[in-house]
């Protein structure tokens, strides 16, 4: 039997019937949600943008710290505010296009859009004018940010109604269509780090050497920034444009703590960053809060609770080392 889910999708536009097989697989994960909620007993599992929210909070945790690894070591922790304002301005021309031309066109996909096309400005900037980095995140941030709120005033009566939920985020507006497309972006961010995961490396950790064995230093970082981009569009659904930035950061910063390799720390962080959004949603719904505000004070929580496990980590370390005073040397 055919769900309902895909019939409607290929009788729909061309976007909904390229999304078709994965609405199917969104109806299959929310039968599978609804059974561990009567098994459970978690009334928060009966509701199918619950079911949404927890697959995009699921992919946010994977995809946020896996990039956030590398630019938290590349001292560009700060890029995915810049990206974020952008990829509010490519909402707020999404919203315009469709309130102004009626063109239908999904905001989240105008957004991808925009911020990739920040994400390149980024580095166009920083290599024509020899400008740090984060002057040119500045100039883009308030150039994306600027952009956004001029489109929202010149029709303020179609944007800025529902614009609240692109700021704060909102579980229960998450749609199917959003969570089919950050699917997509999913399975490109994960399978573009997995088949350049040591070029990225190398270029992270030392440029130079990077170059000079042949690596184009440039292009990676371009790749960089732009997966970035994908990956604030992403975790924007339920974080908003304001809170997003924190699950690029938080997680990889609390892995730090407790890690002793670069492996070990993009683990941990994805352990991190998902135990932070899954208590952040199942508390946000029980308290009735705002699922970004609460995923992020539930991650730099966890934060807190890292540091101190690294200092007990570390003075455990120290005393069992063993001072050189106290080495008896008749036993050499």
């Amino acid at each position: 039997m055919i769900p309902v889910e895909l019939v409607a999708a290929l009788q729909a536009g061309p976007l909904d019937a390229a999304l078709a097989p994965l609405y199917w697989l969104l109806a299959l994960w929310s039968d599978l949600l609804f059974a561990v909620g009567d098994a459970t007993g978690l009334g928060f599992l009966d509701y199918r943008f619950m079911h949404r929210a927890i697959l995009v909070g699921l992919c946010i945790g994977v995809m946020a710290p896996l990039i956030g690894t590398f630019l938290v070591h590349r001292q560009l922790a700060l890029i995915g505010d810049a990206l974020a304002h952008t990829a509010f301005a490519g909402v707020a021309v999404g919203l315009f296009l469709n309130g102004v031309f009626s063109l239908g066109v999904s905001p989240y996909l105008t957004a991808v859009v925009v911020a990739v096309i920040a994400a390149l400005l980024i580095e166009l900037i920083s290599e024509a004018t020899d400008a740090y980095n984060d002057v040119s995140m500045a100039i883009v941030l308030s150039t994306g940010f600027a952009l956004g709120t001029v489109l929202i005033s010149l029709n303020a009566g179609g944007l800025a109604v529902g614009i609240n939920q692109y700021l704060f985020g909102n579980l229960s507006t998450v749609s199917a269509e959003n969570v089919a497309i950050l699917l997509v972006l999913f399975a490109v961010i994960v399978g573009t780090v997995a088949l350049t995961r040591n070029q990225l490396l190398y270029v992270t950790f030392d440029e130079t050497a990077a170059a000079v064995s042949g690596i184009s230093v440039t292009w990676y970082n371009r790749v960089m920034v732009m997966l970035t981009a994908l990956v604030v569009v992403g975790a924007m659904q339920i974080m908003g444009v304001i809170l997003v930035a924190a699950m690029l950061v938080v997680p990889v910063a609390g892995a730090a703590q407790v890690s002793r390799s670069f492996s070990e720390s993009l683990l941990v962080s994805v352990v991190l960053a998902e135990l932070a959004v899954l208590l952040g949603i199942g508390a946000s719904y029980y308290g009735e809060a705002t699922a970004g505000g609460v995923i992020v004070l539930v991650a730099v929580g966890i934060y807190v609770v890292a540091v101190a496990v690294g200092k007990m980590q570390a003075r455990a370390g120290d005393d069992a080392t063993p001072e050189l005073g106290s080495i008896d040397s008749r036993e050499a």
